[in-house]
């Protein structure tokens, strides 16, 4: 009897509660549903404002980076060429090695691009500002696209030199490559380079000057499209540059580093990056922050002192240091000044700027083999690179050095120019002594091409007159002998003869010459009558009796010869 008393209340009890529980589903319900539409509006917001990724661009992004990485990953060319060898007939070895070639190419094209392709548009500012009229808009984004069509054309790509740091996955720094590389172009293998170095016959060598160890520790840090938007620069009203991340201030200064969000306070908690680019623990992390705040102490300053002589390795001339004397001389040229200037700018604390094809400026500390020009980019195209320093968000100082772009100084002047006309304030910012000198080197350089040239051409005049054959002869092994490039030539030499044909009568003294002499009437009158002659001719055959075309078609479909189906006389 008790336990029957004690189900009712049981159940009433349970009965009481089931409100209450559905009251908290409710507002659990309510509050993710909040969540969730305040997230989508700061979502929306920053892609307004040109600081964030939509899904539709997230995914382009890991499609074109998986295609990347199919591109580069490593290929034995062993493995392939002993299942060509296993292959019975030779149409299907010739087949097999047709496939091989394309896909070469094909990922040879793929490189060529990555390398030579921009950094996708993102919305500004002033395309959203609702302040002008739709045909100022319009006319504000035409200039825009002519100006950035412009800038393409002048664009720089990374120096060749430095493109074996892009395709290499791990992005190990280039000029560590570069070694191993030479050492690749002298051994007896037919495998790729990095199939050699990783997993081929190269595995276990070590350079003499660059160690293993050190090939595998300088690993370039490069961003992803969503990463880079940490390193983002805007102006203010102001003039003053800010990031665009959160609008504050830039300071080119020790308080900072970098870290997973970009550049950030010493004291913020985000997880920084040490010197290596490798990302630190939090102890590490803290213990980084100690350092990079007390780098006017003793021990931090011979820190930095390893830090830039490591860094200055990359930009060692061997051959004109090992000389004495007056034999330097012969060991000077504008790379080697070029190295000496991008060696004597490594100093600790130095910042670095990229400005792409659309001036979308970026920001970032430099790191030695961990954080260079290449890394805001992926490696593209770029309008300007450089040093830089910050104070306030005015810009104090601008240097155009770039060991992995070496861009034109007129490339530095556009961009100059570029944040002349955005408004920055530039009241008190400084030009590097660099600048001078390479407008120096550029035309002592663009001097000793032409007069290389003009000496070599002199020469050639001078052969041609003095030994003909001899001068003939040189012409000819400096042919491409190709099939292909004799048609082409072929072919240029009949449009040539062509357009000379024309131009010769399309002349004054042509045209003024068949008016008098009437030669211009007569040519016209006789092109005409074999014209008419012709049709004449033509429609004189088809109107024959049981001879047209239509009379060869009998109803079944079937064309029969003319002579059969013309009735008989």
């Amino acid at each position: 009897m008790a336990e029957e008393g004690a189900a009712p209340v049981a159940s009433a009890e349970n009965a009481a509660e089931l409100p209450s529980d559905h009251n908290d589903q409710h507002t659990q319900q309510q509050a993710a549903q909040m969540i969730q539409r305040n997230y989508r509006g700061y979502r929306e917001r920053r892609q307004l404002q040109g600081i964030g990724l939509d899904a539709s661009a997230r995914w382009a992004e890991a499609v074109r980076d998986a295609r990347w990485r199919n591109t580069t990953r490593l290929k034995s060319r062993a493995d392939s060429q002993q299942k060509t060898n296993q292959l019975t007939t030779p149409e299907q070895r010739a087949r097999v090695n047709s496939v091989a070639a394309r896909n070469n190419w094909k990922r040879v094209g793929e490189i060529a691009r990555r390398a030579g392709a921009d950094d996708a548009p993102d919305v500004s500012y002033s395309d959203s500002d609702d302040s002008r009229s739709p045909e100022e808009r319009e006319d504000h984004r035409k200039k825009k696209g002519e100006l950035k069509s412009e800038r393409e054309k002048t664009a720089k790509m990374m120096d060749l030199q430095y493109f074996l740091e892009m395709v290499d996955q791990k992005h190990r720094y280039g000029s560590n490559l570069r070694a191993y590389h030479e050492e690749w172009k002298k051994a007896e293998t037919h495998e790729n380079f990095f199939y050699w170095l990783d997993k081929g016959e190269g595995r276990n060598f070590e350079h003499p000057t660059v160690s293993r160890e050190r090939l595998e520790r300088e690993q370039v840090r490069y961003l992803s499209r969503e990463e880079r938007l940490n390193y983002l620069v805007k102006v203010d009203k102001e003039g003053r540059l800010c990031w665009a991340k959160n609008g504050d201030r830039i300071n080119t200064t020790t308080e900072y580093k970098d870290s997973v969000n970009g550049i950030v306070p010493v004291d913020d908690d985000t997880p920084a990056y040490g010197p290596n680019g490798r990302l630190l623990h939090d102890g590490q992390s803290k213990t980084f922050r100690h350092s990079r705040s007390s780098s006017t102490s003793s021990s931090s300053s011979s820190d930095s002192g390893e830090h830039s002589d490591v860094e200055g390795e990359h930009y060692v001339n061997e051959d004109l240091d090992r000389a004495k004397g007056f034999s330097k001389i012969k060991h000077v040229s504008a790379a080697t000044i070029l190295n000496h200037l991008l060696r004597s700018s490594v100093k600790p604390n130095s910042w670095i700027f990229v400005a792409d094809t659309s001036f979308r400026l970026y920001i970032g500390i430099k790191q030695s083999g961990a954080f260079q020009h290449s890394s805001f980019l992926h490696g593209a195209r770029i309008s300007a690179a450089g040093l830089v320093r910050i104070k306030d968000g005015q810009l104090r100082r601008l240097s155009p050095l770039s060991g992995h772009y070496r861009p034109p100084t007129k490339n530095f002047r556009a961009f100059v120019h570029n944040m002349q006309d955005h408004g920055v304030d530039m009241s008190r910012v400084s030009i590097s002594r660099s600048y001078a000198v390479l407008v120096g080197l550029e035309a002592y350089v663009k001097t000793r091409r032409k007069v290389k040239k003009g000496v070599g051409a002199v020469k050639d005049a001078e052969t041609k007159v003095v030994h003909p054959q001899a001068y003939e002869k040189k012409i000819e092994e400096q042919k491409d002998n190709s099939q292909s490039a004799q048609r082409e030539r072929q072919l240029l030499a009949d449009q040539a003869a062509k357009e000379e044909a024309e131009r010769k009568e399309r002349s004054w003294w042509r045209r003024s010459w068949k008016k008098v002499s009437g030669q211009g009437e007569k040519d016209g009158n006789a092109a005409r009558e074999k014209e008419r002659a012709k049709e004449s001719r033509r429609k004189k055959v088809l109107s024959r009796s049981g001879q047209d075309v239509e009379s060869g078609i009998p109803p079944e479909g079937r064309r029969e010869s003319l002579s059969k189906s013309a009735p008989a006389s």
